[in-house]
């Protein structure tokens, strides 16, 4: 990706609703389904070094002004969050973004970090890439997914590279990979069709061999998962594992009833149950944004031009998070920042991916088999789970133990939700050295 002024390169059915994420074994061994032409096109496989610049302030400035110019609409007509984000959230968000947030500290956090950037069937992938000075290091890596970014795995980076600093070994040291996915960050944004995860699995795969990584494993959340399970699903020469922080594991009589709107199968577990609740909760209520980014994305110009209205769609995209996000603003800070939330949210308006990062989902539903995005996909390697209460549903053991017939690790957490790195980055980075513990001996 090319910012100008901004960053340089130097050198339908309710599940379907989604994103549409089940694909096949069948679906992942397929060819590239990028355009030919960019199939074809000589590409230069270089890693280039990115640096990551000051953004001039006059964009700032613009972004301050934006923030105070909001329109605002009414207030809500419930004392819930059920008809969308509340106006005294957003509202203090925008008094703290206008006022007080300061986008140079997250800046100087990035510039501290080694970027770097590839071109993989024609498009720029952007990546942070950090070894450990450990021996023996496992190299993994960590997709996010929307509404996230990179900034999501910042708090990760150190504890896992340099574990002796962090009240861990030398031996349960990582090298890590962290890009931004196309559309996303710093990232290119596509210009065709055809960035979905069949196609980005394909593309970490490129990256980690151009990177020189013979024996790997992956990790993700959210389109992080996907993007992992299908290189699962494609076992690309070198991946060993991979982990999970929101797993496939729902089975197809559970997923058919969710599907249908009607009663949870007999014979439910407690922990299954819950997990029926999470799920079904989510499809009646939570989808809205899927919805709208599988079918309409190039619709909504207003996160385009307004700052308080991308902050407002990204908040509101599950309700455990939203209602963290909106207790850190209230002053009572659980697991994100305000600061936190605002990098996050800087990072979408500076490099306007609001609508580019959101073309992912149309993407994905164009290459749909049916499936649902947490149906059981069919992984046969290894594969580790950590289930965090908060997320958009809490995986079981047994299903777990069901979808994935290499389950080396599972936990169920007592805190976390959906942005389990950035929210628990502690809980997280022992999750990682005991899930993957037992690749050691084969690196």
């Amino acid at each position: 990706m090319r910012t100008t002024d901004t960053f340089e390169d130097i050198s339908h059915d309710r599940r379907q609703l989604l994103g549409t994420a089940a694909m096949s074994v069948a679906l992942a061994g397929v060819s590239s389904l990028l355009p030919a032409t960019a199939r074809a096109a000589a590409e230069d496989s270089a890693i280039r070094p990115f640096r990551i610049i000051t953004v001039p302030e006059e964009q700032l400035v613009d972004l301050r002004r934006r923030v105070k110019a909001t329109r605002w609409p009414d207030k809500e007509t419930v004392t819930d969050p059920s008809q969308g984000v509340q106006i005294a959230t957003m509202q203090k968000l925008a008094q703290y973004w206008s006022t007080e947030y300061d986008w140079r500290k997250c800046e100087a956090k990035l510039k501290a970090l080694p970027h770097f950037i590839t071109a993989i069937d024609g498009l720029d992938i952007h990546f942070i890439h950090v070894r450990s000075k450990h021996e023996n290091a496992l190299p993994m890596i960590v997709t996010h997914g929307w509404p996230g970014s990179i900034i999501e795995q910042m708090k990760i980076i150190d504890p896992l590279t340099n574990p002796t600093a962090h009240g861990g070994s030398a031996s349960e040291a990582f090298h890590l990979v962290i890009p931004s996915l196309p559309g996303y960050g710093f990232s290119g944004k596509p210009t065709a069709p055809g960035w979905q995860p069949v196609s980005i699995a394909r593309a970490w795969a490129t990256l980690m061999q151009r990177l020189g990584y013979t024996k790997y494993v992956a990790q993700g959340g959210d389109w992080g998962n996907a993007v992992s399970e299908v290189m699962a699903l494609q076992q690309p020469p070198g991946l060993l594992g991979i982990h999970t922080n929101m797993a496939a594991t729902v089975p197809p009589d559970v997923s058919k009833a969710l599907s249908a709107g009607g009663p949870p199968p007999a014979g439910l577990s407690a922990d299954e149950k819950h997990a029926w609740d999470q799920l079904a909760d989510f499809y009646r209520h939570g989808l809205a944004y899927a919805q709208e980014m599988s079918n309409r994305p190039q619709t909504l110009y207003g996160i385009a031009d307004s700052p308080v209205g991308l902050a407002a769609w990204i908040l509101d995209h599950d309700i455990r998070s939203y209602g963290m996000i909106s207790r850190a603003f209230d002053g009572k800070t659980e697991g994100l920042t305000r600061d936190d939330v605002l990098d996050n949210v800087t990072l979408y308006w500076l490099t306007n991916t609001g609508i580019s990062s959101a073309r992912l989902y149309w993407d994905t539903t164009q290459i749909s088999t049916g499936g649902g995005f947490f149906d059981v996909r069919g992984v046969t390697i290894p594969v580790a789970v950590s289930a965090f209460p908060d997320e958009i549903y809490a995986a079981p053991k047994s299903w777990a133990e069901r979808a994935y017939p290499k389950l080396i690790h599972y936990n169920k957490l007592d805190k976390g939700g959906h942005f389990a790195a950035w929210e628990q980055p502690a809980l997280f980075t022992a999750e990682m050295r005991a899930s993957f513990k037992s690749f050691r001996q084969a690196t």
